[in-house]
C-alpha cells in the first residue's frame, strides 16, 4: 500500500511541478526513450545474473507491493509453537519429537500452527537442529557455530536480489546518457532543419537524461533499499528460532525459553511478555 503511495507521490511531484511551471507534458511522451533505457536496463541486468537471481527478482517486487512477509501475529505464533516443541521435550523427552521432525508435513503439532508450518525453509530450518538434538547433540556453543554459518549464508543468499536490483538502478542514469546522446546524433543529422524542428529533437534527447534518472532515484534504487530492509526484518524469523533452540539447549524451562526468543525482535512486531504468557497457556496439553 506505501510502495504504491509512494510510487504515485513521485510521479504527482515531479511531473505536477513540471506542469505547474508550465510545461508541457506531452513532450515528456518518448516511447522510443523508455525502450532504450527500460530495454538496455533489463538487459544488462539478465547479462549481470545468475538464472536464479533474475527469476527472485520478480518475486522481490512483488514483495515489496505486498509488504512484509511476517506480521506481529505470525511471530506470537512463532514463539508460542517454540514453547510447545520445548514443553513436550522437557516432558516427554526429545525422542517424542521425532515423528515430527522427520515428517513435519504430517505433524499434528506443527500444523496447529498454519504460518509456521507453511513455511517450507522455517520448518526445514528448525527440524534440522531438533533432529541434531535427538541424535544426541547437546552443545550450544557447537549448534550456535553452525547456525551461524547457514544464517549467514542464508542472508548472503537473500541479498543477492536486493543487490542486483541496486545495480541495475545505479545503471539507469547512464543509460540515460546514451539515450541523450543517441539524440543528439539524430538532431545533429537534422541540423538544417528549422529552429522548433530542433527544439522538439533536443528536447526529446534531453527526456532520456531525466528518465535514466527518475528512474534510478525516484524509483528503482528506493525499490532495492525497501526490499533490502524487508529481507532484514524476514531474517529475524530464523533469529528468533535460533535464540529458542540455543536457550532450550542450555536447559532453560519453556517460557524461560521463550522469553529468551521474543527479546531479539523488534519493538514494533514483538509481543509483550503477558501476551506471550498468555497465549502459552492457551495451548493444549502435550
Amino acid at each position: 500500500m506505501f510502495v504504491i503511495i509512494g510510487v504515485v507521490g513521485v510521479l504527482a511531484a515531479v511531473l505536477g511541478s513540471f506542469a505547474a511551471g508550465g510545461g508541457h507534458l506531452d513532450v515528456l511522451w518518448q516511447p522510443l526513450e523508455f525502450v532504450i533505457i527500460g530495454g538496455s536496463g533489463i538487459f544488462a541486468f539478465v547479462i549481470a545474473n545468475p538464472k536464479r537471481v533474475i527469476l527472485a527478482a520478480g518475486g522481490g517486487f512483488i514483495a515489496i507491493i505486498k509488504g512484509p512477509k511476517y506480521s506481529k501475529a505470525d511471530y506470537m505464533e512463532l514463539l508460542t509453537m517454540q514453547y510447545q516443541v520445548f514443553r513436550m521435550a522437557k516432558t516427554k523427552g526429545m525422542l517424542s519429537l521425532e515423528q515430527h521432525v522427520d515428517n513435519p508435513h504430517d505433524s499434528a503439532i506443527f500444523a496447529a500452527f498454519p504460518t509456521f508450518h507453511g513455511d517450507h525453509h522455517a520448518t526445514e530450518f528448525f527440524c534440522d537442529y531438533l533432529r541434531l538434538m535427538t541424535l544426541g547433540t547437546d552443545n550450544p556453543n557447537e549448534i550456535e557455530t553452525v547456525i551461524d554459518i547457514e544464517l549467514e549464508t542464508h542472508h548472503h543468499e537473500a541479498d543477492h536480489v536486493a543487490h542486483a536490483i541496486n545495480t541495475m538502478s545505479e545503471s539507469f542514469p547512464g543509460l540515460g546518457i546514451v539515450a541523450a546522446v543517441l539524440g543528439i546524433i539524430h538532431t545533429m543529422g537534422s541540423i538544417s532543419e528549422p529552429p522548433e524542428v530542433l527544439g522538439g529533437l533536443i528536447g526529446a534527447a534531453l527526456v532520456g537524461t531525466f528518465l535514466g534518472i527518475l528512474l534510478c532515484y525516484g524509483f528503482v534504487g528506493p525499490m532495492a533499499t525497501a526490499l533490502k530492509a524487508q529481507q532484514e526484518e524476514e531474517h529475524l524469523y530464523f533469529v528468533c528460532l535460533k535464540a529458542g533452540i540455543l536457550a532450550h539447549l542450555q536447559g532453560y524451562a519453556p517460557a524461560v525459553t521463550v522469553e529468551m526468543a521474543r527479546k531479539v525482535l523488534m519493538s514494533h512486531i514483538r509481543p509483550t511478555f503477558a501476551e506471550v504468557e498468555e497465549a502459552c497457556g492457551e495451548l493444549p496439553p502435550v
